[in-house]
Order: C-alpha cells, then sequence, then structure tokens
C-alpha cells in the first residue's frame, strides 16, 4: 500500500465525500488511490481557488468534513484565497499540498515552495511530511483539529512521499465527532441574570452560532421585550423566526439595528463573530455568549463572559429571566424597522426600464419564486446589499458567502460545493459581473458534472460597490467600468440553458424559466448600474429621492 492509497482510506473513514482539485504531476498518485479506493469522489476544478471555496461551501452546509488539494507549487498556492475564507467561516476543510520531491528542499528546485509558510496564518493545523511514518499521524491531526475546532488542516505531502510504501500507525484511524458542546457554569447564568433583570431596555445581538436556537432566542425576546438584531450573514437563519426582528447591523445594515443596540442598557451577544468593533457601544453592559472562548471580549468590552453553546445557554438563562411589561423600547425598534422596509419597498414598485432593470425587483421575484429549501450563494459586492434588504427566510433556506473574508468570485465555485453536500435541494448563485467572471472557468466544471445549478449574473457593466465606495468618500469613481459579452449567449454556446434579460416586463417569466430547467441555467439580468438602496443613515433615507445627489441611499430611480 503506497502513501497514496493510506491517505485515500483515511480520508475515506473519515466521511469526506469529495475532493476538489486539479490533478497533475504530485497529485497523480492521490487521484489514482481515490478511484481504487472508491469513496471519495475526485471534483476536477478549472481552478484550484474554486475547489477550496467549493470545500467550504460543502463543509458549511454539512457541518462535516470536506477536502480540497493542490498540486506542487502554483496548484496549491491558489488554494489560499479559498482556504482563507473557509478559516474565517469555521468550515472544517482539510487541504492537501502537494510539493516538490522533498529531497529538493531549499534547492530553488522547480515549482518548490513551503507550503508551511504560505497557509500559516489561515488554518488550525499546519505541517509537512517528510517521510512515510509521519503522514498518518499528520492527516490524523489535521482532520481532527478541522473538525474540534472548525477551520483548516493543512498537511503538506511531497512528491517522492506520497508514492512510497505508506507505514501503518496507531493513529492511522479516523477523526472523531462529539456532540457534547460546553454548558454555562451556574455563576455565568446567574452573572446573566442579574444583568438582564435589572436593566431598563434589552437587545439581542444573534449570529449563526444561535441559529440552532432560534426559538429560544425569540422566547427571550419576548420575556424581555427585547428587540433582536442580527448580522448578515445569520439573517436568513433567524429573522423569520423572532417576531422581535429590527433587521441586521453594519455597513449594509440598518439605522433601526444601529440604534437598538446603541441605546439598550444591556446588549446580550449570542454565537456571532461581527468583524465590526466599532458598531459595539463602550457605555453600555454587554454579556457575550460563544462556543469559542478565544472570541469572548475580542471585540468588544464584555461584562459578562459565557463560553456555552446557546441552546444550553438560553435553556438555562430563560427560568431565571424577569418578565418586562414596558415594551416602548422595543416597540420603537419595531418601527423604525417598518419604516425602513416600507422605504425598500419603493424600488419594487418601480422595476426599472429596458436597459436598467432594478436589482431590487430582481431579488424580490428571487425572493418569491425560490425554493422554500433553497441554498443561495452569494458574491461579494452589490449582491450583499441586495440579499441583505430583499431575501427572506422561508423554510429551511440557507445563504453561504464570503462574509468575512469577503473575496470577490466565490458564489459560483460554492454553488459548486453546495450542490455536491445537497443534490436534492435548489442552488442558486447570485453573481455579481465582477466575481463572476474572475472563475469563469468553473462554467465548464458545472457543465462537465451536468449540475443542475442556476446561476443569476447581475449585469451592471461595474464594480459597483466600489463606485459607491469612492462616491460616498467623496472621490471620483475611477476604473470600475466593465466590458461585459452577453452572458447569457455565452451561457447558452457552453451548454447552458441560458438567456439575457433586459426588459423588466420580462423578467418574472425568464426567471420562472430559468428556475424550472432541469440542468445547469444561467439567467443573465442587465441591471440599473446606479442602483442602490442603502438603509444604514436615517436623514439620509429621508432625503433620498429622484434626482436627488444623496439618492444612492435609498435610489428610487428615474
Amino acid at each position: 500500500m503506497r502513501v497514496a492509497d493510506q491517505v485515500a482510506r483515511m480520508i475515506g473513514d473519515a466521511g469526506v465525500k469529495h475532493l476538489y482539485a486539479i490533478t497533475g504531476d504530485s497529485l497523480n498518485d492521490l487521484t489514482d488511490a481515490l478511484v481504487k479506493e472508491g469513496r471519495v469522489k475526485f471534483v476536477h476544478m478549472r481552478h484550484e481557488e474554486s475547489g477550496a471555496f467549493a470545500a467550504s461551501a460543502e463543509a458549511q452546509l454539512t457541518g462535516r468534513l470536506a477536502a480540497c488539494a493542490g498540486s506542487s507549487g502554483p496548484g496549491h498556492v491558489h488554494l489560499i484565497n479559498g482556504l482563507y475564507d473557509a478559516q474565517r467561516s469555521n468550515a472544517p476543510v482539510l487541504a492537501i499540498a502537494s510539493t516538490c520531491p522533498s529531497s529538493m528542499f531549499g534547492t530553488e528546485y522547480f515549482q518548490e515552495t513551503n507550503p508551511t509558510l504560505l497557509f500559516s496564518n489561515c488554518n488550525v493545523y499546519n505541517e509537512m511530511a517528510t517521510t512515510p511514518t509521519q503522514v498518518p499521524h499528520m492527516l490524523q491531526g489535521a482532520m481532527q483539529e478541522a473538525i474540534g475546532r472548525g477551520g483548516v488542516g493543512v498537511v503538506g505531502l511531497p512528491a517522492d512521499v506520497i508514492g512510497q510504501p505508506a507505514v501503518e500507525s496507531y493513529a492511522a484511524t479516523m477523526p472523531l465527532y462529539t456532540e457534547r458542546l460546553p454548558e454555562p457554569s451556574d455563576e455565568e447564568v446567574k452573572a446573566a441574570a442579574q444583568l438582564i433583570n435589572q436593566a431598563g431596555t434589552v437587545a439581542i445581538f444573534a449570529g449563526s452560532g444561535a441559529k440552532n436556537a432560534a426559538a429560544l432566542v425569540n422566547e427571550l425576546s419576548e420575556r424581555v421585550k427585547a428587540p433582536v438584531i442580527t448580522t448578515y450573514k445569520s439573517q436568513l437563519e433567524l429573522m423569520g423566526e423572532c417576531k422581535n426582528y429590527v433587521g441586521h447591523m453594519a455597513y449594509l445594515g440598518m439605522w433601526s439595528a444601529e440604534q437598538a443596540v446603541a441605546s439598550a442598557d444591556v446588549l446580550i451577544l449570542i454565537g456571532m463573530n461581527f468583524p465590526y468593533p466599532g458598531f459595539f457601544p463602550v457605555d453600555k453592559k454587554i454579556i457575550q455568549v460563544d462556543v469559542r472562548a478565544e472570541r469572548l471580549g475580542r471585540k468588544s468590552k464584555v461584562d459578562v463572559a459565557v463560553r456555552s453553546d446557546a441552546g444550553l445557554f438560553l435553556s438555562s438563562l430563560l427560568p431565571e429571566i424577569e418578565a418586562k411589561t414596558d415594551s416602548s423600547f422595543l416597540d420603537k425598534g419595531l418601527a423604525d424597522y417598518a419604516e425602513i422596509k416600507e422605504k425598500f419597498n419603493e424600488p419594487i414598485k418601480n422595476p426599472g426600464v429596458k436597459g436598467a432593470i432594478r436589482p431590487e425587483y430582481m431579488l424580490s421575484l428571487l425572493d418569491g419564486l425560490a425554493d422554500e429549501d433553497a441554498v443561495f450563494t452569494v458574491d461579494t459586492g452589490m449582491n450583499n446589499l441586495w440579499t441583505s434588504h430583499y431575501l427572506t427566510q422561508k423554510g429551511d433556506r440557507r445563504m453561504i458567502g464570503s462574509f468575512t473574508h469577503g473575496s470577490m468570485a466565490n458564489a459560483m465555485p460554492m454553488a459548486i460545493g453546495a450542490k455536491f453536500a445537497c443534490p436534492d435541494r435548489q442552488v442558486i448563485a447570485i453573481c455579481g459581473d465582477g466575481g463572476f467572471t474572475m472563475l469563469m472557468g468553473e462554467l465548464l466544471t458545472i457543465i462537465q458534472y451536468n449540475l443542475p445549478v442556476k446561476l443569476l449574473v447581475a449585469d451592471n457593466r461595474s464594480l459597483a460597490f466600489v463606485k459607491w465606495e469612492m462616491e460616498m468618500a467623496g472621490l471620483t469613481p475611477n476604473e470600475t467600468t466593465l466590458t461585459n459579452p452577453d452572458f447569457g449567449k455565452m451561457g447558452e454556446a457552453i451548454g447552458f440553458q441560458a438567456e439575457t434579460v433586459d426588459d423588466p416586463e420580462e423578467l418574472e417569466g425568464a426567471m420562472k424559466r430559468w428556475l424550472s430547467a432541469s440542468g445547469p441555467a444561467l439567467l443573465s439580468v442587465v441591471t440599473d448600474t446606479d442602483a442602490a438602496s442603502f438603509g444604514f443613515s436615517k436623514e439620509l433615507m429621508e432625503l433620498a429621492k429622484p434626482g436627488n445627489p444623496l439618492s444612492n441611499f435609498v435610489a428610487l430611480g428615474s
């Protein structure tokens, strides 16, 4: 048995279903071993970065270990952007970085790199095997760390090692999953309850770590009359479950959420890794609950820190909580949110004109037509703005994106991983034209595996989010214009059921045809370049009207 055969067996035992990679030279032995072993499907991507994104999406959706690989030198170098995303998304991903022969290390050999150094800032485990004896120990360690800590486990495998005879080891078992979650101590629960009971007003700021405890979040919210705020990432998981939802937070967020967080006497942070410390109050009491101890107090001052699963904490907390009767703080938050939602409905009423379809109208149609268990993958940029305001929680919908790393081009490769992970669910990639054109080679991957992925391309002929950033900073937009082909015709030539729509009156029919396609389908929508619906400022939203220079905050169209 070769080392390659041992690796194939071990990752198969670990439950890995797919290895996203491009085969070649130093990976050839592993490719051969996977075919012979039979349990792990080698998915031939067109770019290794896409393979890492696909593995990240699969791991996030399933909660199980996913895997990707890169061949010697440039092959594994390409993995790094997707692995950064997986690490910052806490996705359990195994990355196999094949290298030049170990005997050539330090000689400036062809395609020589140092994976241990390269991946040093995006991993929970990162080691290089130079002998067959090390491989099972390192592989076991990488997989166990990826599962246990939620992140990327990297194993470097030189070309001369992977083809050698394997050495069996006591460590060569399989990763061990455990469902035991950290529980709060009685002292932590009592300290949190005391702050909440003494407070005049309370707000709850919840992230994806609270998604399995949505009913308990809602119960606490009802009992203490607390508005519920989410991160953008978690809104699709919580907004429909929490009747006191008042919006999501940050630069794509809503002033209703920001005011609720800033004004509450006590703020409860539950299961979230919000990356913007400037949004947290410094003069209020804060309770933070997270399963990961290293996150406690990292982004804000904390008065009570609780390392615990969200559901276990809330179950212990609720019996200690005294009901509040004054709902004026909550009522204001709900009224503020209703005002914003009413304003956001204005662009939907004006779907745009030929050659400039309102993206808000496009997303509202998609929200109404997509399945209730659809998986949405979202590119970074203006697509985040539209999805954050117009996609709603229905059934078991999920949304995956590069929410913390903030990479472009993630939507289409993530959709590939999502479809392999969830073959029976509708998978919809919401792509910006900028991100879409960065990794268009994955159109061929979708066709090669006949994946019934639905690609929605918002063709606004620009890097629109960058343009808005420049304008709002008082700068002149520069180099943000894109020259695009007809993406519908291009997709059709490749093998997609595809079309381009530039007339708002034709969009609903085209979207129904696109969603009902039995195989890969692409819908390109020619959208309004100048459309925007920012909601983080009450004053600017009130000033926004067609023709007003400030209309970018809710640009209603002409």
